[in-house]
């Protein structure tokens, strides 16, 4: 103990002697008190002695101006939370204690400008860690926060800022307006944070599907509200790129909110002002499911030839295609889009093959007993090659040209038409041509 006290008395002697500092007046009008009890708690401090450096740095927290340390405030928060950690069963001492780290963090951010980004984002994770009974003052404290430091806010702060609100909604302390609102802005500074590296980008991102989850699951709004809500804003700004994306983003959270015509002039007006390939498709699907044939053809087409997707995906999105068109009666476009995948895609070439099978079976064509069979020629000839282009498709491949084969003319109705087993025969139908050989059944 000897040693400790020489020690402190050495260094405040030597802060003393400083008369330079003193005069700019940065340790206040009691100075040599000030730099005693900095010296004491300092020397404790250091050696991890936090029940001796509490009272010593109280003293110096009352005495010296902010001006004094930035330290004073840093190692002052860790004394607290030292205290506040013995003090959970002495709720009223605990919560004073609370409010102090608060205020030290506050007092840092207000005097070192250079680092008040950090100390309000510390600020923010003691409020979540110590305020967790007090939502209004958890959710004024984390909108402080986010007010001043914007996209320099840690990220978990919006997270906590996020489930304050909804906690306040649930208590009727909140309007759903105003979660919405919280829960936008929220995403929207996720999307603008720099990241360092691919793996905060990720904590980035998970953050935000985190954040989204909870808005889901919360129920704020539904989706008739959220369809009044939006409304009048959308009409008041129909060719609004922020408005459409926040339209977007909140009622694709909302379980069954997409099906409707706010959602869908939302998606439009984002696709025809920031164009991608994302969105067209996403167009094509939102008219398929509504029956919009023609307009849904019309996205997907603008989908693949969107210069931001690459070419395994065209050739998903264009078998997609096919099969759209197949299953709503557009076989010429349907046998049009399976022909592109088969040239550009080994991967998809069995099952375009096999589509492709499928659509010249369920062709209707032709005046005469023949050109209304041959098709069923066509449709084996594309199963076998389907089969052989993907094994996997074999067995289900053969039931089809069992089937279709049941439809073979006989051979005495081919020779009526001047046409034997094995020779060549060229099939037109519905916009569709191949060359294909004569079968017939006995």
């Amino acid at each position: 103990m000897r040693k400790l006290t020489l020690a402190i008395a050495t260094l405040a002697a030597a802060l003393i002697g400083s008369s330079d500092v003193f005069a700019q007046g940065k340790f206040g009008p009691d100075s040599a008190e000030c730099v005693k009890y900095l010296s004491y708690y300092k020397e404790y401090y250091k050696q991890k002695a936090y029940e001796e450096a509490t009272p010593n740095w109280r003293k110096a927290y009352a005495i010296c101006p902010a001006t004094a340390s930035q330290n004073m405030l840093i190692e002052g928060a860790v004394l607290m939370r030292q205290l506040i950690a013995k003090n959970q069963n002495n709720p009223e001492y605990k919560n004073a204690l609370v409010d102090t780290l608060l205020t030290l963090h506050d007092t840092r951010a207000q005097y070192y400008p250079k680092y008040a980004v950090t100390a309000r984002n510390n600020k923010g994770i003691d409020l979540a860690n110590y305020v967790r009974n007090d939502f209004q003052k958890q959710f004024d404290g984390f909108e402080g926060i986010i007010e001043s430091n914007k996209e320099e806010t840690r990220p978990n702060i919006l997270l906590f800022d996020m489930q304050a609100a909804i906690n306040l909604y649930q208590a009727g302390s909140l309007d759903a307006e105003k979660v919405i609102a919280t829960y936008q802005r929220n995403a929207e500074l996720l999307d603008d944070m720099p990241a360092e590296d691919d793996a905060e980008k990720e904590q980035n991102q998970n953050i935000k599907n985190d954040m989204g989850s909870l808005f889901a699951a919360s129920k704020v709004a539904s989706c008739d509200n959220l369809i009044q809500l939006f409304t009048p804003r959308y009409e008041a700004n129909p060719n609004d790129l922020e408005v459409a994306t926040n339209i977007v983003q909140t009622m694709a959270l909302t379980e069954g909110c997409t099906d409707n015509d706010l959602y869908l002039n939302a998606v439009t007006t984002m696709n025809d002002l920031d164009p991608s390939a994302t969105s067209a498709y996403y167009l094509f699907k939102l008219h398929g499911d509504r029956g919009n044939i023609e307009e849904a053809i019309r996205y997907m087409e603008s989908a693949i030839a969107a210069e931001d997707s690459d070419a395994a995906t065209d050739a998903e999105w264009e078998y997609e295609l096919a099969v759209f068109c197949y299953k709503n009666g557009q076989n010429a476009r349907a046998f049009e889009a399976a022909t592109i995948v088969t040239e550009t895609s080994e991967e998809l070439k069995g099952k375009a093959l096999f589509l492709i099978g499928n659509i010249w079976g369920s062709s209707v064509c032709g005046t005469n007993e023949i050109e209304k069979r041959a098709p069923y020629w066509v449709a084996c000839d594309y199963m076998n090659r389907a089969k052989q282009a993907d094994p996997s498709l074999e067995e289900e491949a053969n039931n089809y040209i069992r089937q279709y084969s049941v439809y073979f003319p006989e051979a005495a109705e081919a020779f009526m038409y001047d046409l034997t087993d094995g020779q060549s025969y060229t099939v037109i139908c519905n916009g569709m041509r191949a060359t294909t050989t004569v079968r017939t059944t006995k």
